[in-house]
């Protein structure tokens, strides 16, 4: 018997129900069973493999020096019910049951996770040599692209892409990155700064093409919006991903323009007793004053926790500091907290060259940090974005001042505690 099987044992009164085996879906299951849910949990996913983590997809799965990346949990220790190989088609809040091809599933409480899905390159469905990178049957389609080093076309110059195009290249591909936007993470991030970024792909040997669309793709290659055409031995797309939200139409839980679930600060959904987190779901930030969508693995560990408590009759408030990494062309890549284009933008250190920070200020607070080979910043800052900390801009332009350090003596803002 499991750890929490003296509480599994007991008659099952009520029964949680997670739709989506991800990250997110699996934390939600340990967070509940963690917090004293002594009911049944039943989590259900779209994919037949055992639930696992997705960032080594991109990486050690990918380059093939690991065969997978399983969670390191204990279901049936748990007492967690998995049901794989299910598609989730629809949710009956009226009659508290989610319809999947082998049945109906009951609930009382409902948790949505289902994540997103990745945006295809429209007019290449159904040609041969082109992929995506979200899950691990992807992954394994990929590694045989790798292994026999073919001539890469990667079509979107994001997170993903760079991902991708860094792993490519270690295997010895020939790669090239297209990009639709004048620069790379264009929507992302400022000019100023992926503007240096360009220098990476060449310096790995890989080519960037941007401000030039894909115009149509073909067996073995691709034709640019300039007339250029490209030979491809194989084309991965990585222009995006959306909420994986279609199936909830016409259940009554509300959903945004960008198709994400509108959760409240609460997670809570529009329906009673439903749940939302991870990408699938948007949530109301006061920190930062806007609603958030964030796409990225550290929210998906943070939210099950908040959502757990409230799924147990909690009153716990989710309002974190997003942060995501990323390793690309030999560099460690990390981003806290949120920023907009009006806010201040600082800059510490030397853009060219191998380690620098970019911090924006709103109103004197430190609001987001982005750290190149410098997670010393990015520790620092995070929890100065946590504290809402005033920062002296003098300070922080210094690149050999400690943020901690530069906190501004005011009234119950000093660094204690950093």
């Amino acid at each position: 018997m499991g750890r929490y099987g003296d509480r599994v044992s007991q008659p099952s009164a009520e029964r949680a129900v997670i739709v989506g085996a991800g990250m997110a879906g699996v934390q939600t299951a340990v967070s509940l069973r963690e917090q004293g849910w002594r009911g049944d949990i039943t989590l259900i996913g779209a994919e037949p493999h055992a639930p696992y983590d997705r960032p080594p997809l991109s990486k050690s799965v990918l380059l093939g020096t690991a065969e997978g990346s399983p969670f390191d949990v204990d279901f049936n220790g748990l007492g967690v019910e998995l049901l794989l190989g299910r598609h989730v088609s629809a949710l009956s809040a009226a009659e508290r049951h989610v319809v999947t091809e082998e049945g109906l599933v009951r609930y009382d409480r409902l948790v949505l996770a289902t994540g997103a899905h990745p945006v295809a390159l429209p007019g290449s469905e159904g040609i041969p040599g082109v992929f995506m990178l979200r899950t691990l049957d992807d992954a394994a389609e990929l590694r045989p692209v790798l292994d026999e080093k073919r001539d890469v076309v990667v079509v979107g110059a994001g997170w993903i892409g760079a991902e991708f195009a860094t792993a490519a290249r270690q295997a010895g591909c020939a790669v090239t990155v297209v990009e639709a936007a004048d620069r790379p993470l264009a929507g992302v991030l400022p000019g100023s700064v992926t503007d240096h970024m360009r220098g990476w792909y060449a310096d790995a040997g890989a080519e960037l093409i941007t401000g030039t669309a894909v115009a149509a793709v073909e067996p073995g290659a691709v034709l640019l919006a300039d007339g250029r055409r490209l030979r491809a031995g194989a084309v991965v797309v990585g222009i995006g991903a959306r909420p994986a939200t279609g199936w909830l139409a016409g259940s009554g839980v509300e959903l945004g323009p960008d198709r994400s679930v509108l959760a409240d600060d609460r997670l809570r959904t529009s329906v009673a007793d439903v749940f939302a987190v991870g990408d699938c779901a948007s949530f109301p930030s006061a920190r930062f004053g806007e609603r958030l969508l964030v796409h990225h693995w550290d929210n998906a560990v943070q939210g099950p926790r908040a959502a757990a408590a409230n799924v147990l009759g909690g009153d716990e408030v989710y309002d974190p500091v997003p942060y995501f990494w990323s390793e690309q062309f030999g560099r460690f890549v990390q981003y806290a907290g949120h920023h907009s284009a009006t806010d201040t933008m600082l800059l510490r250190g030397d853009l060219t060259g191998p380690a620098w920070s970019v911090c924006w200020l709103r109103d004197g607070v430190l609001a987001a940090l982005l750290a190149v080979g410098r997670p010393r910043d990015l520790a620092q800052g995070r929890k100065l974005i946590e504290r809402g900390a005033h920062l002296d801009p003098g300070l922080v332009t210094d690149p050999a001042v400690p943020l901690k350090t530069a906190v501004q003596a005011t009234p119950g803002n000093s660094p204690a505690g950093v």
